[in-house]
């Protein structure tokens, strides 16, 4: 669980309830028009923009955002300097089992290729168009979250011409200005809410992670490559190393 988005979103939506519940009360902010002109109007929009198969992974998309995969990147150098070690001792043919056994799949592929003799050109080759492609979906993904904080805005605007409109048909009818009025400005505040809480800020950790996870691609590719071409260990530990920060590169052989 990334706590840091987490305690992001607990404490904006308490803020704002907490400002909501000091002023008029939180319900005088609910309004049904309003939400089905914001939420069912952004959605619908996203549901033309992105592919249904995209649509279908939204909450699974989300919460990546909230609860990324972690890797352990010193341990993942670890594993791969043993494995360096032990195939300079016995061979590369020695790592199959671990191959077979690995539990990250791009590891896993990786070594899986190394094992079975592949040209190291290949193996690079193959390896790049994983991590380009896994790139790709990563930025779709991360763009649905920024398209959909930018169609939540523009159905705002929308409700507030709607609700204008009904307001200025009503002016006759005192009893109708303020529902009317209601519906014109509350979707745009659920508009800007739904923009700047979870559109274009989930846009954002998402990006993030999409490069935190091409960083650890990207450090295993390197890894695999060093083991293919029978690399001293310590050689290999230290070019993973420098994908560490400063602090935290602590070698196994000291």
């Amino acid at each position: 669980m990334d706590l840091g988005t987490v305690i992001g979103l607990v404490l904006i939506i308490g803020l704002l309830m907490s400002a909501m519940a000091m002023g008029v009360g939180v319900m005088a902010y609910m309004d049904v028009p309003s939400a089905l002109i914001v939420i069912g109007g952004s959605m619908g929009a996203l549901l033309i923009s992105f592919k249904p198969e995209q649509m279908k992974r939204f909450v699974k998309v989300f919460m990546i955002a909230v609860k990324p995969p972690q890797e352990n990147m010193p341990e993942l150098i670890k594993k791969l300097v043993d494995f360096a070690t032990s195939a300079r001792r016995d061979g590369i043919l020695a790592l199959e089992k671990a191959a077979n056994d690995e539990t990250n799949e791009f590891l896993k592929k990786g070594l899986s290729m190394a094992v079975d003799g592949n040209e190291p050109d290949t193996i690079r080759d193959l390896l790049e168009l994983e991590i380009e492609q896994t790139t790709t979906r990563h930025e779709g993904n991360a763009a649905m979250f920024a398209e959909w904080g930018g169609l939540a805005g523009a159905m705002g605007m929308i409700g507030t011409l709607i609700g204008l409109v009904a307001m200025l048909l009503n002016m006759a009818d005192p009893a109708a200005i303020g529902p009317s009025m209601a519906v014109a400005l509350l979707t745009t505040m659920y508009g800007a809410m739904i923009g700047n809480i979870f559109g274009q800020p989930i846009s954002t950790i998402l990006i993030i992670r999409l490069k935190d996870e091409a960083l650890v691609t990207q450090m295993i590719l390197e890894g695999i490559m060093s083991i293919q071409a029978g690399d001293n260990p310590r050689t290999l530990e230290a070019k993973l190393l420098s994908y560490l920060p400063p602090a935290e590169r602590v070698s196994q052989f000291e």
